[in-house]
């Protein structure tokens, strides 16, 4: 008789495991239309600026296919891009401490959308060698709740994730922080010993397609990364 009633527990454990990720997934690509509507929200507002000098910079979105988007302005790029699978928050991570994931294990898994900071021109001129940055991503989880891990500007307290619902308005909250942070997250010249040597390879391409990295702290120690 046991063994007859093996197969059913099993099979319930299947259905309640994959309906939480399930649920996850549906509020991650949720979230990701949410911040979709809001760069474009974003972009009527900045054409509606009557400014001769703002017509000349940049600021627009496209959406790259189901999963990705990008909002371009001045000399930079934001891609959002959304995971497809569901993860759980390890064990060790601060936020798995909160009274909100000790009453509910399931609030630990997340869907993940990750926010990259790229220079406009690496994709202009196809400068495949240049760096980019994740600056921020965001966890969903089957409560809408979430929590943003990041630099400055982006980064939330974990201790918020049983408050934090996502809606358009925290969305646009998430966008202007990460235009924020990109704003002050500038160039920076590399040092002069690392771009010194060139090969004849290289210099005989033109000047955008040489394989010289170029990133906006290459070369140099990051401190935000340690904030």
């Amino acid at each position: 008789m046991d063994k007859q009633h093996q197969p059913d527990e099993l099979f319930k454990a299947l259905i309640k495991k994959a309906a939480l990720k399930q649920k996850v997934y549906r509020n991650t690509y949720d979230t990701l239309n949410l911040l979709k509507s809001g760069m474009q929200r974003l972009v009527t507002q900045y054409e509606s600026i009557s400014n001769e000098q703002a017509k000349k910079i940049p600021f627009t979105y496209r959406d790259r296919n189901e999963f990705e988007s990008e909002l371009k302005f001045a000399g930079d790029t934001l891609v959002f891009m959304m995971h497809t699978n569901v993860f759980e928050i390890p064990r060790d991570h601060e936020v798995m401490k909160t009274p909100y994931i000790r009453e509910d294990k399931e609030r630990s898994y997340c869907g993940i959308i990750n926010i990259f900071n790229f220079l406009s021109d690496s994709f202009k001129y196809s400068r495949l060698n240049d760096i980019g940055y994740l600056i921020g991503r965001i966890m969903i989880n089957k409560d809408m709740h979430y929590f943003v891990e990041g630099k400055r500007e982006i980064g939330f307290l974990y201790s918020s994730f049983g408050t934090s619902e996502m809606t358009q308005e925290t969305s646009g909250k998430i966008l202007e922080s990460a235009i924020q942070y990109t704003i002050n997250f500038d160039l920076l010249t590399p040092p002069y010993n690392d771009v010194k040597e060139v090969s004849v390879e290289e210099f005989i391409s033109t000047v955008d397609t040489m394989q010289l990295r170029t990133g906006k702290r290459l070369g140099f120690k990051f401190q935000a990364d340690h904030d």
